[in-house]
């Protein structure tokens, strides 16, 4: 019996001990050998050595001139598939009906089917007669596969670009693996669409995802071309806020045109708009770029279509969850006045300052996290705050360095938040701009600070850093 074994590009023959139940007795008139393909790429094929003679003497079917073999491809069928269709892989194979083909196109066919990355598993196995062969495909398909994007190319509509795509690749049906050669097939069928509209750039791919997570989709782009904004319009916004929103996105005009860029712009500056009058549900569609000049460069207007929805106006806000601090003085930091639309950019600056209040009393991870309640045949809302503390930290040790120690001795009476205080987050900063007096210093230094949160005992060190200017 021999194994044959494919890794680092390259067929591996081993030889191996025969046993019964590997050898499996068939006519002499109808062989069968079979190929595993295990992904991503490892293969194996099983015969004994007698099948292998006398499968070389069997040249009946053989066309004149070829090698021996080689047998007339009568039919070709896959099995185990779950999304693709037969046709697919067949295409995607190479092999065709009618044509001949032997051991060295099965592996060829198997391998460039495996090196997709679409298959978790392939095997192969073959009968011959008189007449020629038959070759049988049994596959399982790759369930982790992640969508594609097109960042740039702006002279194709997505749907048209994906099915340029699919006439050129048999496999591709909008989603790749993650491992494979499928992404980089992609690429190159891409540089040949470009190359066909006589478009100068290259296409190039780019995983995303969260840092240190998992590949959650390939984000293709054109390089070598410049694709650059020129004129924006907001499709399905009032005009009462097209100058809010003209001067929010003016700064993107002369900028490189990607559409993951100008999402990052809808969420940032765009959106905020809406938010900002009460328009709480308002949403942004992915920008569409429509080409206006075409040459080395290419200018594009960008449309942003906005939905604005309905325009809330606030009932009330509860609190919950407070301890520390009273009521009251948490909703004196609120600047959200019942009647009026819910402000939720000022909501979310409100809140930022109910964290900085906490830390000054020591509560360094204390957050109130909002939960609105909308009530849409009223356009109202009205805002369940809710507030974490959490743990009480104290100051640590100060450690001041850099400086001459007599020096250090009048910093260190100068800093009145004692070891074992509720540590106040805003102490540091006040120290420098009030509290800090001159300590005798010949020279100007910078004072690089640090502070070192202990989780284990709930204290924060403090180090000041001094270096000599210049």
């Amino acid at each position: 019996m021999k194994s044959r074994t494919y890794q680092d590009g390259k067929w591996l023959s081993i030889a191996t001990p025969q046993s019964p139940e590997n050898i499996r007795k068939l006519p002499s008139s109808n062989f069968r050998w079979v190929m595993l393909y295990n992904s991503p790429v490892r293969r194996c094929v099983f015969g004994s050595l007698l099948l292998f003679l006398v499968l070389c003497s069997g040249v009946s079917a053989q066309a004149p001139g070829k090698s021996k073999l080689s047998y007339k491809l009568l039919s070709i069928h896959v099995n185990g598939l779950d999304h693709f269709k037969e046709d697919q892989v067949i295409a995607a194979s190479g092999l065709k009906i009618g044509q001949f083909a032997g051991e060295p196109e099965f592996q060829q066919a198997a391998r460039k089917l495996g090196e997709t990355g679409l298959f978790s598993n392939l095997t192969y196995k073959y009968q011959y007669s008189t007449a020629g062969c038959n070759l049988d495909l049994q596959v399982a398909e790759n369930e982790k596969l992640v969508p594609i994007t097109f960042d740039n190319f702006v002279w194709f509509s997505d749907d048209e670009l994906t099915g340029l795509l699919r006439s050129r690749l048999a496999l591709f049906e909008g989603r790749v693996p993650s491992a494979g050669n499928l992404a980089d097939q992609v690429a190159q069928a891409l540089k040949q669409i470009l190359d066909d509209k006589k478009i100068f750039g290259e296409a190039e791919y780019l995983p995303a995802g969260a840092l240190n997570g998992p590949i959650t989709s390939y984000v293709y782009k054109v390089n070598l071309h410049p694709v650059v904004v020129r004129n924006m319009d907001f499709s399905g916004a009032a005009q009462a806020e097209l100058p809010a929103l003209e001067a929010a996105a003016k700064p993107l005009t002369g900028q490189d045109y990607l559409r993951s860029k100008m999402r990052v712009q809808e969420q940032l500056n765009l959106l905020p708009v809406y938010l900002a009058r009460g328009y709480l549900k308002a949403h942004f569609s992915d920008a569409q770029a429509k080409v206006a000049e075409d040459g080395a460069q290419t200018l594009v207007d960008v449309s942003f279509p906005v939905a604005p929805g309905l325009q809330y106006k606030l009932v009330k806000v509860e609190w919950a969850g407070n301890a520390v601090l009273p009521t009251d003085k948490l909703q004196s930091l609120i600047h959200l006045n019942a009647g009026e639309p819910a402000n939720a950019v000022q909501l979310t600056n409100d809140l930022e300052e109910v964290h900085k209040l906490y830390g000054t009393k020591g509560y360094l991870f204390a957050h109130a996290d909002p939960t609105p309640e909308m009530d849409d045949s009223s356009a109202s809302v009205s805002y369940q705050l809710s507030v974490t503390e959490g743990d009480l930290y104290r100051m640590g040790e100060l450690t001041i360095d850099g400086i001459p120690p007599a020096n250090e001795a009048k910093m260190a009476q100068q800093w009145q938040l004692k070891k074992a205080d509720p540590f106040d987050d805003s102490y540091l900063q006040r120290f420098f701009k009030i509290m800090y007096h001159d300590v005798g210093l010949k020279v100007p230094y910078n004072i690089i600070p640090k502070r070192s949160i202990n989780q284990q005992d709930k204290t924060v060190d403090v180090a000041l850093h001094f270096v000599p200017k210049g």
